[in-house]
């Protein structure tokens, strides 16, 4: 059952008396629960109780800090119907994405608790060469982190997604600020992590959920002095008004936000050529797919002029006019839509290639692509804007020059795709391809960017604007780095030592010893 209430570590709060409900955008009406915002008193109690958590959670090992991650999994299988069904009432996203999100939500919680049974993540370096000190380096949690919740993914990237569970895996408590438009689903969520820690012996005030649908509670998080860190996944101004708060604190405190990209795609000549209306319908279902509601949305597809190019276009139109538009996340994301592409389409310069002029149900969003020359889109930057959406611009580029300045033109994305069909071909657009390179943090070829994988190999994140830092990853398991500092301990003695770090190797860990990795004792 939903309380609407704010989790206070164990403890269910609602001193508040600002309330609010969430929203089916589906059936355009709202949810029956009522939520109560949380307080600048809750907020200080969630962190001060994380605070003290940390001292606790930070000494378990990570064997059963693997078994608290796994306990969370399990209670959110446990009670996967009624998630499920909430998760669709307050999204509008149907039955399958639900499935397959919920599916990744508790593969990524196991593979992190993989991740910490094997153990060596910790990045253990030991360096004693004869008549040198004794330095001995491992990575520890830097304490409370604050994370928010996405509106896209209820469950991947918000309550319990990657961000807490990579957290949860380094050793930090975490205090989730919960997303308004899906704030049923993250306490039924929040229920699960809260019974998980429960059993299997969890600090209380390891983990927190509190609602707001304002700003208010955001802002107070990240500026709590006891919050060492914060995860975000959202739109360019919320994460950098973040980034801002956080770093002119006292103590400023790193931000990892995943802002926004348009992806751009790289369409040579060859695959247009050999499998041209292949792509025009594998791309037509990546712009539409979750109704463009992706990060990783298709929304600049890049060409040189051609009659090949010109056939792509025809029929990528074809293809997403076949398609029926399909409900947005909530009647806001739907007129924010609305209105960025207006604000491309009042440009002068394009031509439009496929525009869905049907009647829809409220809350829906109809798919539209449009061309423009490679000379426009240089002269004109609203043409680089990302609209969260259906929407996709491909420009025309008259040869490799000119496709060469606008990849130049081009901000930090998180992904860049290159189709192609000619090996020889590859050699020919080297340099062009690296500098797409350059500005990704993800490179893929012949395929659509729609679709992230959770391994160790991803990386989820980009350069600026992208991301607030280009280093590190918000999906896959090196995103635990991010919650995490290097200590050296020097001339330490051998029982006071963490286990990473004793000779003896208790863990079977692989460390690098005096520049060689092995798993061996010294």
């Amino acid at each position: 059952m939903i309380t609407g209430k704010n989790y206070i570590g164990e403890e269910l709060s609602s001193k508040g008396d600002v309330t609010f409900k969430t929203f089916d955008p589906k059936e355009n009406k709202e949810t029956a629960a009522i939520f109560t915002e949380a307080t600048t008193q809750e907020v200080d109690a969630a962190v001060e109780k994380a605070a003290a958590a940390f001292k606790v959670y930070k000494q378990k090992s990570d064997a059963e800090k693997a078994r608290f991650l796994e306990a969370i999994a399990e209670e959110l299988e446990a009670n996967a119907e009624a998630l499920k069904e909430i998760y669709r009432a307050e999204s509008g996203l149907p039955e399958g994405r639900s499935n397959g999100e919920f599916a990744r939500t508790c593969n990524q919680l196991r593979a992190f608790a993989e991740m910490l049974k094997e153990g060596s993540w910790v990045e253990a370096i030991i360096s004693n060469p004869e008549g040198k000190p004794d330095i001995r380096r491992m990575q520890v949690p830097f304490g409370p982190v604050a994370v928010f919740g996405a509106s896209n993914f209820p469950f991947a990237f918000s309550t319990a997604g990657g961000d807490t569970a990579s957290a949860l895996a380094s050793g930090s408590p975490v205090i989730v600020k919960s997303h308004p438009l899906h704030a049923g689903t993250g306490e039924l969520v929040a229920e699960a992590i809260i019974k998980a820690a429960k059993k299997t012996g969890m600090p209380d005030g390891v983990f927190s959920n509190l609602n707001s649908k304002g700003i208010e509670v955001g802002e107070w998080l990240v500026k709590h002095p006891k919050i060492k860190a914060v995860g975000f996944t959202g739109s360019y101004k919320a994460g950098t008004a973040l980034t801002k708060l956080a770093a002119d604190r006292p103590e400023p405190i790193p931000v990892y936000a995943e802002m926004g990209s348009i992806n751009p795609v790289l369409a040579l000549p060859s695959a247009l050529k050999a499998k041209g209306d292949f792509w025009a319908e594998q791309y037509a279902g990546s712009i539409t797919a979750g109704c463009g509601q992706f990060c990783t949305n298709p929304g600049l597809i890049l060409g040189i002029e051609s009659a090949a190019l010109d056939s792509f276009v025809e029929k990528l139109g074809e293809n997403l006019s076949n398609l029926a538009p399909s409900v947005m996340l909530s009647p806001g994301i739907q007129n924010q839509y609305e209105a960025s592409k207006s604000e491309v389409l009042e440009q002068e310069g394009y031509n439009e290639v496929s525009k869905y002029d049907g009647e829809v149900a409220p809350n829906f969003g109809r798919q539209q692509v449009i061309t423009v020359s490679g000379a426009n889109f240089l002269q004109n930057k609203n043409f680089h804007k990302e609209v969260f959406g259906p929407f996709s611009v491909v420009v025309k580029c008259k040869d490799k020059t000119e496709l060469a300045e606008v990849l130049q033109q081009l901000e930090g994305q998180l992904t860049g795709t290159v189709l192609n069909s000619e090996e020889k071909e590859l050699s020919e657009f080297a340099t062009i391809i690296d500098t797409l390179t350059d500005t990704v943090g993800r490179i893929i070829y012949n395929s659509v960017p729609t679709g992230v994988e959770v391994c160790a190999a991803m990386t989820h994140g980009g350069p600026f604007p992208a991301t607030s830092n280009a280093k590190f990853t918000s999906v896959g398991l090196t995103a635990v780095q991010r919650w995490v500092r290097p200590v050296s301990f020097q001339d330490w003695p051998q029982t006071l030592l963490p286990q990473a770090l004793k000779d003896e190797n208790p863990l079977g860990i692989l460390r690098n010893i005096n520049n060689k990795y092995t798993t061996d004792s010294l």
